[in-house]
C-alpha cells in the first residue's frame, strides 16, 4: 500500500507520524508522497481540510483517513492510541480476512470566481465564505440564472453537508448529513427591516441547481475557502455548485455521522 501522512505538527502529532512510519515500514507499506493510495491526516480537522488541499489535485484517486489528537473531530475516526489497530486494519491483520475498507464519499462544492482581472476555480471541502473588509457586504443572489434576492449583510457562507457542522452551524445553518449532495447558504448577519429584507433563513440547493453572488458596489472582499483567505477588490461574481467529483474516506470500522454529532456537541 502506498500511503502518505500530514500532521498538525504538536509534539504529539508529530510523535505519531514517526510511530506510524515504523508501523507501516514493519507491514510493507510504501510512503509515496507523489501519488498515496491513503492519505493520514494525524492533528484535528484544520490538519485534514491541508490534507485535502495539498492532494487537490489527486482527490478521485486515493482516500484519507484521520486521527485525532485533541478534540474529536468530524473527519477523524481514531484517537491517538489507536495507531496499531489502525495499521492492522489497514494491512488486513485485524480479523477482518483483509477486507478492503468501505469508502465513504462526500460532496464537496466547486467555486468559479470571476474578477475583472480574470476567472479562477475552487473546491471546497467544508465551506466558501464571503465577508466585507471594510463594512456591510452588497451582493445580489441569483438562483438557476433567476435573481433570488439582494443581500446586505456581514457576509455569506455556503457549506458542503460535511461541513454543515463547522462554521455554518455557528451562523444558523442546519446540520446535513453528507449523503445528500447539496450545497448549502446561510446569511451572516443579515440586515432586515423595510427597506432591506432577505430570506433570512439557510437554503439547501440539490446538485443540479447553482447559484450565483454577484458583488453590487465597490467593495474590498475577503473570500475564504475552507482554510485559504483570498483578499479581492474586483469580484464580478461566484458561482457555487455541488462538485462532479466526491472525496473518499477509508472506513475500516463503522462511525455513523449522528454519532459523530451526538460526540462533538452533546456529549
Amino acid at each position: 500500500m502506498r500511503y502518505y501522512v500530514l500532521d498538525r505538527g504538536d509534539p504529539l502529532s508529530v510523535e505519531l507520524t514517526q510511530q506510524f512510519h515504523k508501523l507501516a515500514e514493519q507491514r510493507g507499506f510504501v510512503l509515496d508522497a507523489e501519488s498515496p493510495e491513503i492519505v493520514v491526516s494525524i492533528g484535528g480537522d484544520g490538519t485534514m481540510l491541508h490534507a485535502f488541499h495539498t492532494f487537490i489535485d489527486r482527490i478521485p484517486d486515493l482516500a484519507f483517513v484521520g486521527v485525532h489528537t485533541g478534540h474529536l473531530g468530524f473527519y477523524a475516526d481514531w484517537k491517538a492510541d489507536e495507531l496499531t489497530e489502525l495499521i492492522d486494519h489497514m494491512s488486513g491483520e485485524s480479523g477482518q480476512g483483509g477486507m478492503k475498507p468501505r469508502l465513504v464519499k462526500y460532496p464537496l462544492v466547486q467555486l468559479d470566481i470571476h474578477k475583472k482581472s480574470g476567472t479562477s476555480s475552487y473546491i471546497a471541502l467544508n465551506e466558501f465564505t464571503l465577508k466585507g473588509v471594510d463594512g456591510t457586504v452588497v451582493a445580489q443572489i441569483d438562483i438557476n440564472d433567476v435573481t433570488f434576492e439582494m443581500f446586505r449583510g456581514d457576509g455569506i457562507c455556503v457549506s458542503t453537508p460535511s461541513g454543515s457542522t463547522a462554521y455554518n452551524k455557528s451562523v444558523g445553518g442546519a446540520m446535513v448529513h453528507p449523503s445528500i449532495d447539496a450545497l448549502q447558504i446561510a446569511e451572516i448577519a443579515s440586515i432586515n427591516n423595510r427597506i432591506f429584507r432577505t430570506l433570512g433563513s439557510p437554503l439547501l440547493l440539490p446538485k443540479h441547481h447553482h447559484c450565483d453572488i454577484f458583488s453590487r458596489k465597490e467593495q474590498r472582499l475577503l473570500l475564504t475557502i475552507d482554510h485559504v483567505n483570498i483578499s479581492i477588490d474586483d469580484l464580478v461574481s461566484v458561482r457555487c455548485q455541488v462538485a462532479e467529483q466526491q472525496v473518499s474516506f477509508a472506513r475500516y470500522r463503522p462511525f455513523p455521522f449522528w454519532n459523530r454529532v451526538r460526540d462533538a456537541f452533546l456529549g
